[in-house]
C-alpha cells in the first residue's frame, strides 16, 4: 500500500509498511506535467518481465521497478481492486501501478490537481 502526496506540480507516492522491503523503494516523485492518463489499475494487468529490483508473485504482488521493451515501471500492488494506474511522459518512469486505501478518492485528488 501506497500513500500519494500532490504538493505543487509534484507528485509523491511514499511506499509504507513492509511493501519498502518488498519495493525496495521508500518513495517515487514525478510531476503532474508528466502524467499522460491516470485510470483504476484492472486486477488482471501484469507488469513487464524483467524484474529489476522487486519481487513478483503471480496473482499475488508485484512490488518493485519492472522492465519491458522501452519500458520501466514501477509496482506496489497486490491486484485486489485497490490500484491506480498513472502513464507518464518525459519522465524515468513509463508507468506506475500502485495500492491506495482509497482509489477513487485518490482518482479524484489526482485529476483535480491535473485541472489546476
Amino acid at each position: 500500500m501506497v500513500e500519494l502526496d500532490v504538493t505543487g506540480t509534484t507528485v509523491t507516492v511514499h511506499v509504507t509498511g513492509a511493501h519498502r522491503i518488498l519495493a525496495l523503494r521508500e518513495h517515487v516523485g514525478f510531476d503532474l506535467s508528466q502524467v499522460k492518463r491516470i485510470a483504476p489499475a484492472p486486477v488482471d494487468l501484469r507488469p513487464p518481465w524483467v524484474r529489476a529490483p522487486g519481487t513478483f508473485f503471480p496473482g499475488v504482488i508485484a512490488a518493485g521497478i519492472f522492465r519491458g521493451k522501452g519500458r520501466k515501471e514501477f509496482w506496489d500492488t497486490r491486484f485486489d481492486g485497490h490500484g491506480v494506474l498513472i502513464d507518464l511522459a518525459g519522465s524515468d518512469l513509463t508507468r506506475l501501478v500502485v495500492d491506495v486505501s482509497d482509489p477513487q478518492a485518490a482518482l479524484r485528488e489526482l485529476s483535480s490537481a491535473l485541472a489546476a
